[in-house]
């Protein structure tokens, strides 16, 4: 049997397990087109621009655990969902980025053809683990098996792939079979009898914890009341141990106290992350104690922070095998050793809070309220604002992929996307996106969206008029305030042309009734909080 490329293409991605695609049809993407309406087990939703598609897809792996996928046109389509890629790319989000591009005969060659760039791939290269054109129908089977391969058993960062326009108007044999995809590595024995000897003789003991280490919860929280380790996490592993467990100081790793505790560790076991700069806010941490590194990428073991003890392997795999020997080699003084830990955890938290700035007060009196009216299944999806800095180690959650803020790239207009690809994917989850007004300008045009699939989406808008955090800066160095201040539109009467709710609440009891009010309407509300509003700071 025959069957268009561009149609193929399609049906290959729903046997690995694909069920939707964001983007905007262009006249590149017409034989996508035609697959979609011939393949009905994948859902095409229209974002209303490609920067949008691209965060949507983020938002839907974020949630879901499985690739997100963004289909745009090729040349603009492709630059305008690269701040996505970026996004993905430093966090390690499996996200599939499919584009078109000018047909075979005039790559390269600069004849100025519609949506033309001479090296397509290259755009996108260094923001994804592969950038690669199709040259003809065969290529694709081989293009995708090798993406799966990265997102199921790889560190998972993004990929894109361009098929040009003459190749998905090909007509190939079908049906294209997926590839059976390999497991993760698991770790090496030597390195984990290493590191459980290693663990077994802390006395200040600390574990890190980061996105890659999001299937190894329930692992790691046993082996930290075993040898009585305090825990901390970065904002993409918040929730891996509970934030209400008392050997957990949440995801502070911004804040001087938690610099100070690792410094002090006389071990540090890191899972899964890449201890990086946009973790710690700071240029470089101090460890005096054994390092021991377990990662997925074997380039995270020895970059910045050499590990003494390195495991390249998956992270659940590596705490279940480390718990296994730390059964075996370690006596009963757990309960002695995790009181001891939770009393160096209090002493950080009581630290953390103690240092709050009054506006991050503020922030804390919202986020308490936020917690008290979503469940502990929901999800918050954060864009870059000072109220998500504040949220990351202060509002509790219990459980991974509950909060999701995008520290890595830290770009701006991703809290709303991130938050529509996320209720596409699980449309019974309660999803918050929290905005502040900058952040919010850059994508709001995809609240159409969100009224048009009628999602039940409450967001938050932190309205402290303009770039609060650029304007803190420049007081801070002394210098004029360009650029941070500007008109912002009403934000209600925005809300309403875009055929949603909104709210502008005078008091706690008004916001907290008109979030739980969002979380169960029939389209999306804009719920509009000013800083200093004197309910906050009461």
């Amino acid at each position: 049997m025959t069957q268009r490329c561009g149609v193929a293409t399609l049906q290959l991605l729903a046997r690995y397990g694909v069920d939707t695609v964001f983007g905007i049809p262009g006249v590149h993407t017409l034989e996508f087109c035609r697959g979609l309406d011939s393949d009905q087990s994948i859902r095409h939703i229209r974002a209303r621009h490609e920067q949008g598609a691209g965060f949507m897809a983020d938002g839907y792996a974020r949630a879901s655990g499985k690739p997100g996928v963004a289909l745009v046109i090729s040349g603009p389509g492709v630059t305008n969902a690269a701040t996505a890629l970026g996004q993905s790319y430093a966090d390690s989000i499996p996200v599939l980025l499919l584009s078109a591009e000018p047909p075979t005969n005039s790559l390269g060659k600069g004849f100025g053809v519609l949506h033309e760039i001479t090296s397509q791939s290259a755009v996108t290269a260094p923001l994804t683990a592969f950038s690669a054109t199709a040259y003809t129908p065969q290529d694709i089977p081989d293009l995708l098996r090798r993406a799966f391969a990265v997102f199921n058993s790889a560190r998972p960062r993004p990929v894109h792939i361009s098929i040009p326009t003459d190749v998905l108007e090909r007509l190939v044999e079908v049906p294209w079979v997926p590839a059976i995809l390999a497991s993760r590595p698991y770790p090496d024995p030597g390195a984990i009898r290493a590191g459980a000897e290693a663990l077994s003789n802390a006395s200040r003991a600390l574990i890190m914890l980061g996105g890659g280490a999001i299937e190894a919860g329930e692992a790691i929280t046993a082996i930290a009341e075993r040898i009585g380790a305090v825990v901390t996490t970065s904002s993409a592993g918040k929730g891996i141990v509970s934030d209400m467990h008392p050997l957990n100081v949440g995801a502070s790793q911004g804040r001087a106290p938690v610099h100070q505790l690792i410094a002090d560790a006389d071990v540090v076991l890191a899972i899964g992350t890449e201890i990086s700069e946009t973790d710690t806010f700071i240029e470089r941490l101090t460890f005096n104690g054994t390092l021991i590194r377990a990662d997925i990428d074997p380039a995270k073991v020895n970059d910045l922070y050499p590990a003494d003890i390195g495991i390249v392997a998956d992270a659940n795999a590596t705490a279940t095998a480390l718990l296994a020997a730390l059964e075996t080699s370690t006596d009963k003084a757990g309960p002695v050793l995790s009181k001891r830990a939770s009393a160096r955890a209090n002493k950080v938290r009581a630290s953390v809070t103690a240092g709050l700035s009054p506006t991050e007060q503020q922030h804390v009196t919202l986020l308490d309220a936020i917690r008290r009216v979503l469940p502990p299944h929901g999800m918050v999806f954060g864009d870059t604002c000072q109220l998500v800095y504040t949220g990351t180690f202060a509002m509790p959650v219990t459980a991974p992929r509950r909060w999701h803020y995008p520290t890595g790239f830290c770009t701006l207009g991703c809290g709303l996307p991130n938050a529509i690809g996320a209720q596409v994917a699980l449309p019974q989850t309660p999803i918050i996106a929290l905005a502040g007004d900058g952040g919010f300008m850059f994508t709001m045009q995809e609240l159409v969206l969100a009224a048009e699939l009628q999602l039940p989406l409450a967001i938050v808008i932190w309205d402290n008029q303009g770039l609060q955090q650029i304007r803190d800066d420049m007081r801070a160095r002394q210098l004029p305030q360009i650029g941070v201040d500007g008109l912002n539109p009403d934000f209600e009467q925005l809300a309403h042309a875009c055929f949603c709710h909104a709210a502008a609440p005078n008091s706690m009891s008004a916001f907290e009734a008109a979030l739980a009010s969002a979380l169960e309407a029939d389209r999306p509300t804009v719920i509009v909080v000013r800083e200093n509003t004197a309910w906050l700071c009461s």
